[in-house]
């Protein structure tokens, strides 16, 4: 498990938990059945079983602890706000003594979460219930205070900064922007294997100009390999570390929200598989599902399934299979292995097929 959250870097946070909840499902696509609550401890546990921080990685993600130096320089931007959502960028300027309120709450009264505010007006007079969550993002957005743990309805609960991240960590050396950037994309590099500048800059959320300068000091540097993949448009690049293996086998189910996957463009480059999460398209419009997962499969993408974690029934609910054209004759019972595993693993008793 250590060795997979740090190699990934980050694992995004998503509430949708139709199947499991969006950040537990790399590890089991990588590792099979292995025990949430070794994550949960990671994440949101004791200081000293403590491995991840919450902060925007990707989109909302959990990162290990040793990536926060590399994110201080966004934390500082949201501080002085330069960066940011428009509508959260006034706590950092004229609305700072707002901020500063909640976060003197805090200081005195220990960790809360959004709902832990009075709904309506304040004692202060100054924000409404929508307010108080508005301050309390651009607080963590700006390194002021972070996630000390999550409740039942994995509502957060922030807590101060210098409360929940180890000391060693925040004594190390906070580098300057560049620095940062060249850290962020090497990980990035060393996460997705193959990549171009765009696939790079899209780990982390990156601006182009400060990532496209990152490149060229790596591939300067040696770090970075520059390669090209057929048919793709444009260049790649290795990290110097990275194994080339003559043979892929194996197989997983992916979530929408997997690093493999979750830049479509790419996955469509590496896989020739068109992905589109449908959440949010109306019913009748969708093409595959609700939750579609894909299959990977020896290195192919051969099936995608729209599941459902029937929690009360203890069935794990397969809405529906698509096979891909050409996809192994042996597809739909390694499939079915896979989603028996899925379902041990979530404590489910049954497979159920529409």
């Amino acid at each position: 498990m250590r060795g997979l959250v740090d190699r990934l870097g980050l694992h995004q946070i998503d509430s949708v938990n139709v199947v499991a909840r969006a950040h537990y499902l790399p590890a089991f696509s990588r590792l099979g059945v292995y025990d949430r609550d070794l994550f949960d401890r990671a994440a949101w546990g004791p200081r000293r079983d403590r491995r991840l921080f919450e902060y925007w990685g990707h989109e909302a993600s959990l990162l290990p602890l040793a990536l926060h130096p590399l994110l201080r320089w966004r934390m500082e931007s949201a501080d002085r706000g330069e960066s940011g959502w428009g509508s959260l960028r006034a706590f950092a300027t004229e609305r700072r003594a707002e901020a500063d309120a909640v976060l003197a709450r805090i200081r005195d009264q220990g960790a809360m979460a959004a709902s832990d505010f009075e709904h309506g007006k304040s004692r202060s007079g100054w924000w409404e219930w929508g307010d108080s969550k508005r301050v309390l993002e651009w607080l963590f957005r700006a390194g002021h205070v972070t996630t000390a743990t999550r409740r039942a309805s994995f509502e957060r609960v922030y807590d101060l900064t210098e409360r929940v991240i180890p000391a060693s960590i925040r004594a190390l050396p906070t580098p300057d922007a560049a620095s940062a950037h060249r850290g962020l994309i090497a990980h990035a590099a060393r996460a997705l294997g193959v990549a171009t500048t765009g696939d790079l800059r899209d780990y982390f959320r990156l601006a182009p100009a400060p990532s496209r300068l990152a490149i060229a000091e790596l591939v300067e540097t040696g770090e970075l390999e520059p390669v090209s993949v057929e048919g793709w448009p444009h260049p790649a690049f290795v990290h110097a570390s990275a194994k080339r293996p003559r043979l892929i086998t194996g197989e997983a189910l992916l979530a929408p929200f997997d690093p493999l996957i979750w830049e479509r463009d790419r996955t469509e480059r590496l896989f020739g598989f068109r992905y589109r999460i449908e959440i949010y398209t109306p019913a009748h419009k969708r093409v595959h599902g609700y939750y579609v997962l894909p299959f990977l499969m020896d290195g192919r993408l051969v099936a995608r399934v729209d599941l459902k974690a029937d929690r009360q029934a203890s069935r794990l609910r397969v809405q529906n299979i698509h096979i891909e054209p050409e996809a192994p004759a042996e597809t739909r019972e390694r499939l079915a292995g896979e989603l028996r595993l899925m379902a041990d693993w979530l404590g489910l008793e049954t497979v159920a097929h529409r």
